[in-house]
C-alpha cells in the first residue's frame, strides 16, 4: 500500500472518530501516531520483525510536535488575547460599552439589538474569544432587550451572532492559529481581519433594522436618551478603543516602524486593562477566575493544535497535501467556482465540529490545494488566477475560512454559542437560540459573497503595511 492510500484510510479513520464524538484533540493525535507508524512499517515491508522499529521513530517523530510548537512564539499571542477579554469582563468595560452604544444607537428600529452588535464588536477588539464574548453578553444585553418587549428568541440570536464576531475581529485566536498553521505572517492577517469584522457587523445590523422596521414586535426602538447623557457614556468605554489602538500600532504604524510585535502589543495591552481592572476595583478572587479561565481555555486550544499537528506531520510523510493539491488544480472548472465549493464543504463539516479543530483539521489538506488554485505560493498577481498574489491570497483565503468558522459556531446542531447562551440563560432553550439566530445566516451569506467577490475589503489594510 502506498503512503497516499494509507494517507486516505487514516484520515476516513480520523473522520468517523470525530464523528462518534472523540474530542478532536485525542482522535487527530491517535490517528497521526498510528498512520506514522503505518507509514515507517510499510516502509520495511510490514515485516513483524520491523515493528518494534517503526513503532519507536513514530513515536520519536510525534514526540517532538509538542515542544517545537509550543516554543514558537507566536502561540503566546493565543493567551495574551484571551486574558484581556476576561479582564475587561472584571473591569467593567463590558457593560460600559453597551451602555454607551445603547445611548447613541437605541433610537433605531432594533436599536438596542444593533447596540448589541457594536458592543460585542467593541468587545471582540480586545477579546479573541467567541464564546467568552457570547456568554457575557447573554448576561449583559438579554436582559435589557426583554425589559423593553424584545421577541426572546430574537435577542438570543442576536447575541449568539454577535458573538461570533470576535473570531474576524483582532485580537482573533483563530486568526492567529492559521497563521501557525499555513505559516503566515500573523499581523497582516490580524489586520486583514479589522474591516471584514466591521463590516460583517454592518450587514448584522441592516438585517436587524429590516427586521425591526417590518415587524413591530420584535424589537421596538429605545428613545429619550440626552445629548448630554450621551456624550457622558462614552469616557468609561475609551480605554477599550485605546487598547485597540496599541494592537494596531505594534501590528502596524502607518506614520513609521511597528511599536514592536503583535505578541508584544498583546502583552501591553492585557497589562493596560489588568491596570484598568484594579482601578475599578477588580478583587482577588476577580482577577484568580480571570487567570483560571484563561488558562482553561488556553490549555484546550494548546491540547488540540498539538494533537492536530501529530497528523499533520504525518500527512507530510503521506504526500496526501500534494495529491489533493495537484487534483484540485488539474480540474477544469473555474477557480472561483472550486473556491465556493470549498467554502459549502467547510459550510457542512462545521454543522458537525467545532471550528478550530475543523480548520485545523482541514487546513494541512485544503490550504495548498487553494494556493495552487491560484498559481502557487510565489506567484505574482498578474500570473494568478484570483488576481492577487500568492501571500496576499493566503491572507483572503485565511480570513475567508475563518468567516466560515464563524458561521459554524451558530449553525446546528454543534453551534457553540447558541448552547453557551441558553447555558447563561435557563430561561431559554437551545431551539429557542437557533431559531432567533436563522436570519442570521443570510446576513453571513451576504457577506461571504461580497468579501469573495471584492477581495480589496480583506487585502487593502495589509497591502499598505507592505
Amino acid at each position: 500500500m502506498d503512503p497516499i492510500e494509507i494517507g486516505l484510510w487514516v484520515s476516513g479513520g480520523l473522520l468517523l472518530m470525530v464523528v462518534l464524538g472523540m474530542r478532536v484533540a485525542f482522535a487527530a493525535a491517535m490517528a497521526g501516531l498510528i498512520g506514522l507508524i503505518w507509514i515507517f512499517w510499510s516502509k520495511k515491508g510490514m515485516q513483524w520483525s520491523e515493528l518494534d522499529w517503526a513503532l519507536t521513530v513514530a513515536i520519536k517523530t510525534a514526540g517532538q510536535v509538542p515542544h517545537s510548537k509550543v516554543s514558537s512564539q507566536t502561540l503566546s499571542l493565543i493567551p495574551t488575547f484571551i486574558l484581556i477579554g476576561f479582564l475587561a469582563y472584571y473591569a467593567g468595560l463590558t457593560r460600559a460599552l453597551f451602555e454607551a452604544a445603547k445611548r447613541w444607537i437605541a433610537w433605531l428600529p432594533g436599536g438596542l439589538a444593533v447596540s448589541t452588535v457594536f458592543a460585542t464588536a467593541g468587545f471582540a477588539a480586545v477579546s479573541g474569544a467567541s464564546v467568552a464574548t457570547a456568554a457575557v453578553f447573554a448576561r449583559i444585553a438579554i436582559p435589557e432587550m426583554l425589559s423593553i418587549g424584545y421577541n426572546k428568541k430574537f435577542a438570543a440570536g442576536v447575541v449568539a451572532a454577535g458573538g461570533t464576531l470576535a473570531s474576524l475581529i483582532p485580537p482573533s485566536a483563530i486568526l492567529v492559529i492559521y497563521a501557525i498553521i499555513v505559516e503566515q505572517d500573523v499581523g497582516k492577517l490580524l489586520l486583514a481581519g479589522f474591516i471584514p469584522g466591521a463590516f460583517s457587523a454592518i450587514v448584522y445590523a441592516i438585517l436587524i433594522v429590516g427586521i425591526a422596521t417590518i415587524w413591530k414586535n420584535v424589537g421596538p426602538p429605545v428613545t429619550g436618551f440626552t445629548w448630554k447623557q450621551r456624550f457622558a457614556s462614552l469616557p468609561a468605554a475609551m480605554p477599550i478603543f485605546a487598547v485597540v489602538i496599541i494592537i494596531i500600532f505594534f501590528v502596524y504604524n502607518p506614520f513609521g516602524d511597528a511599536w514592536g510585535t503583535p505578541t508584544e502589543g498583546g502583552a501591553v495591552g492585557a497589562f493596560i486593562v489588568f491596570l484598568m481592572a484594579l482601578y475599578r476595583g477588580m478583587r482577588w478572587a476577580e482577577l484568580k477566575d480571570a487567570l483560571l479561565e484563561t488558562a482553561k481555555l488556553t490549555v484546550m486550544i494548546f491540547t488540540i493544535i498539538w494533537g492536530v499537528l501529530i497528523y499533520v506531520r504525518f500527512l507530510g510523510f503521506a504526500d496526501l497535501p500534494g495529491a489533493f493539491a495537484d487534483w484540485i488544480s488539474g480540474l477544469e472548472a473555474s477557480p472561483v467556482l472550486i473556491l465556493v465549493c470549498i467554502l459549502l464543504a467547510y459550510a457542512v463539516l462545521g454543522m458537525f465540529m467545532d471550528a478550530i479543530g475543523m480548520l485545523l483539521l482541514t487546513l494541512p489538506v485544503v490550504y495548498p490545494a487553494v494556493m495552487a488554485l491560484n498559481g502557487g505560493e510565489f506567484v505574482s498577481a498578474a500570473d494568478s488566477a484570483f488576481g492577487m498574489s500568492g501571500p496576499m491570497c493566503a491572507i483572503w483565503f485565511g480570513i475567508l475560512v475563518v468567516k466560515m468558522a464563524e458561521f459554524c459556531l451558530i449553525t446546528p446542531p454543534i453551534g457553540l454559542n447558541c448552547f453557551v447562551v441558553a447555558g447563561v440563560r435557563p430561561d431559554l432553550s437551545v431551539q429557542d437560540v437557533f431559531k432567533g439566530v436563522t436570519p442570521f445566516f443570510i446576513a453571513d451569506a451576504v457577506t461571504i459573497a461580497l468579501l469573495v467577490a471584492f477581495p480589496s475589503i480583506v487585502l487593502w489594510l495589509p497591502s499598505l503595511a507592505g
